[in-house]
């Protein structure tokens, strides 16, 4: 099949975290927001638009955000939140769509090749987009050209709330007087490196013998070209189902207080068991990460009888802690992993304290559902108050 006769949709949602955060409160609209960690260590995992004129981007330090805008609202974010309206999002696609791929929680790919010759790719495109808007309430933008990468940067220039069409005879002028950094993929590293060669426009790059760029950038100096001429033969992946589920907390302050440790690793259980029985899976293999101050990072790992109860999991984290933590050295990151995942409910035991915990979890999870997940927590995941 000839990359032109392609039809990729690329549908991407306007500030994701942020645009959950406005949903629940709608008085952070037009306002500079920035979520993340709150430290000093922390990052950025997501900003407003507004946040943007600052300087502020994704990934970058918490601290160097609060420079750039100190008049920015800073949030947490709620990861539970923000995995549910992506789920929702899925979902309707799915319902509607002949080829998905999820490419991460706030963007995916469509392959719609063969399917306007029924009715238009781009009045389909557009219905999805409707259909997001009002039935999940959260803003989106999409691009739709002949290939993934095309579409892509298309609707990276459409963004916010915004659509965008590059037919194949459009796709070298669209491209042509766009940065190089437009193309995906193409890291810092690289960027400076082809800026000393004075390449900075797409055009630029395009016009370059293919073998002079993989002299200067190895193979995926060819894969960059390609895509600078418009070329990408990727295809679409259909949507899979999540093989895990997991977290991990970057320490303030690297320590070696295992009591405290532990009561990080029972809120972090109780969090992504929680996640679990949510989207009703029962997990099979359990891993805990930690990473001592000099960077190294080691892991343990159990498999453990299919369940989702709280009580089970925190045991067998703070188990596998215990083995893997064997040398008297500071901390700075502690994860926990389950993964091995299946659909189902839990097996227990009638009349046994399977059963009672198990209908406490499922008060308990109706109490989060409805006020939220800190709504219940473990009494000793609770920080106490500080005396004066």
């Amino acid at each position: 099949m000839k990359t032109d006769s392609k039809q990729i949709i690329h549908i991407d949602q306007d500030a994701f975290f942020v645009s959950v955060e406005i949903k629940k409160n709608s008085s952070l609209a037009g306002k500079p927001i920035i979520i993340g960690g709150l430290s000093d260590r922390g990052v950025v995992a997501s900003c407003s638009y507004e946040a943007r004129k600052y300087g502020v981007y994704s990934a970058m330090p918490s601290r160097m955000a609060k420079q750039l805008c100190p008049h920015a609202i800073f949030i947490k974010g709620d990861m539970a939140d923000y995995t549910n309206y992506s789920q929702q999002i899925t979902e309707l696609l799915k319902e509607r769509v002949p080829v998905l791929e999820k490419a991460s929680i706030d963007e995916h790919y469509i392959d719609m090749t063969g399917m306007d010759r029924f009715f238009g790719s781009m009045k389909f495109a557009h219905e999805l987009r409707q259909s997001i808007l009002h039935q999940i309430g959260l803003p989106v933008s999409f691009g739709l050209s002949i290939n993934k990468t095309v579409s892509k940067i298309a609707t990276n220039e459409c963004k916010p709330n915004g659509e965008l069409y590059v037919k194949s005879h459009e796709v070298q002028d669209f491209l042509n007087p766009l940065s190089i950094k437009k193309i995906p993929g193409l890291g810092d590293a690289t960027y400076l490196k082809l800026s000393e060669m004075g390449v900075r426009k797409i055009f630029t790059l395009s016009q370059i013998p293919a073998d002079l760029i993989v002299k200067v950038l190895g193979k995926n100096g060819f894969s960059l070209w390609q895509k600078a001429n418009g070329v990408d033969l990727t295809p679409v992946v259909p949507y899979r189902e999540q093989k895990s589920i997991g977290t991990q907390q970057t320490f303030d302050i690297d320590t070696m207080d295992v009591h405290h440790i532990k009561e990080i690793i029972t809120g972090m259980v109780t969090n992504i068991a929680y996640e679990l029985r949510q989207k009703q899976k029962l997990t099979a293999c359990i891993t805990v990460t930690i990473r001592y101050s000099n960077f190294e990072t080691v892991t343990q790992q159990a498999k453990i009888p299919y369940t989702s109860l709280d009580t089970t999991l925190i045991a067998k984290a703070k188990e596998l802690f215990d083995k893997v933590y064997n040398r008297r050295m500071l901390l700075r990151l502690v994860g926990v992993k389950l993964s091995h995942l299946v659909g189902g409910h839990e097996q227990i035991e009638l009349y046994g304290t399977a059963e009672r915990k198990y209908n406490l979890y499922q008060y308990m999870d109706k109490v989060r559902n409805k006020y939220g997940i800190s709504a219940v927590q473990l009494a000793t995941t609770i920080p106490p108050k500080k005396k004066y």
